[in-house]
């Protein structure tokens, strides 16, 4: 069993204490947190697991072999380096870091001592977006033509990063999880508005365009009164359609289309196929976020959502930034971090 430090017992916290406990695995070692009467109230009045303020306390700790962060994201890259400087295994909540450039110092310092650092890209772990990997990667939706995802609803205004960098993130993680090998993004382009007067977008529109020529676009926003999870991946032979709040039919894959008839005098042609709606597995998502956490440790291996998943998301994010800094354009991603992804 790994030994397990949880860093931060705020809101998300407490989710990733139960996920601890719940992974064979694993073993919850420590509970950190400034607020120590808030952890011991995480864990309850009987619980055995250490509880203390100190990270120091935590890292100089032979029984912790792994922490997950859950810090705010502007304490993510002081937290997470210490831990990787002192020989932990990292899971860190998303974003990465506040910048590409700090993300970058994650992934190096853990690529340097062979160590896991890992993403909580919850949603890449839940079964609709396994599937949806699995039609994609496997060629069952033919080539991708358009991704198109809605991400709205009466949200939490965040006091220091806009709604793009607050549920963007989840989009750009699902993007980067499902793409096949060959196909990735080459420049981002983002609009916003600020209707509610909190001094930073809270109504965004970001485009994506890929390598293939396909565009991916995402909408989000913190002041719909309505709440809306979508996702369709368009596709040459298919299209998969991801409602996240309909839990009776998650996902439908529609055999229907357009098409290039041999018959040069007819433009196109439609076609009608059926729907299916695919057989999915039950399970909590972090749970296998935690899993595979745990397996990518002890079979030393890059875990699914590994940090350099977050670069890239960290990559989108800051070209998104420029973009709607600049009015809107298109930002190449090489301009963001020197290289291409």
């Amino acid at each position: 069993m790994v030994g397990v430090a949880v860093i931060g017992a705020g809101y998300w916290g407490p989710n990733l204490v139960r996920n601890v406990q719940a992974t064979p695995e694993l073993r919850l070692a420590t509970l950190c947190d400034l607020d120590v009467e808030r952890a011991r109230g995480v864990l309850g009045r009987y619980s055995t697991v250490r509880v203390t303020s100190s990270l120091d306390e935590v890292l100089a700790d032979p029984e912790v072999e792994a922490v997950a962060v859950a810090t705010p994201a502007a304490t993510h890259l002081p937290v997470a380096l210490a831990a990787l400087e002192a020989g932990k295994h990292v899971l860190v909540e998303k974003p990465l870091a506040s910048s590409y450039a700090d993300g970058l110092k994650l992934v190096t310092a853990a690529e340097e001592r062979g160590l896991t650092l890992m993403l909580d890209h919850t949603f890449c772990y839940t079964p609709v977006v396994r599937r949806l990997r699995d039609l994609v990667r496997g060629g069952e939706l033919g080539d991708i033509q358009y991704i198109d995802s809605v991400r709205i609803n009466l949200g939490l205004v965040q006091p220091d990063i806009d709604v793009l960098w607050d549920l963007a993130p989840h989009d750009l993680s699902i993007l980067d999880s499902i793409l096949p090998d060959d196909v990735h993004p080459v420049a981002v382009a983002a609009h916003g508005s600020d209707p509610a007067g909190v001094g930073r977008a809270c109504v965004a529109y970001m485009s994506v365009r890929l390598s293939n020529g396909a565009i991916a676009h995402a909408h989000v926003n913190w002041l719909s009164p309505t709440k809306i999870r979508s996702m369709i991946v368009g596709g040459s032979s298919r299209t998969a359609v991801w409602n996240d709040l309909d839990p009776t039919q998650p996902l439908a894959v529609y055999d229907r289309g357009i098409e290039r008839p041999d018959d040069e005098s007819v433009r196109v042609s439609y076609r009608i196929g059926d729907m299916v709606a695919p057989a999915l597995p039950g399970g909590e998502a972090l749970r296998g976020v935690m899993a595979e956490f745990a397996a990518s440790i002890i079979e030393k291996r890059a875990p699914l959502t590994d940090g350099r998943s977050g670069l890239r998301v960290l990559a989108q994010l800051e070209a998104a930034s420029a973009s709607l800094a600049a009015g809107g354009t298109f930002v190449p991603l090489t301009d963001v971090n020197g290289g291409a992804l």
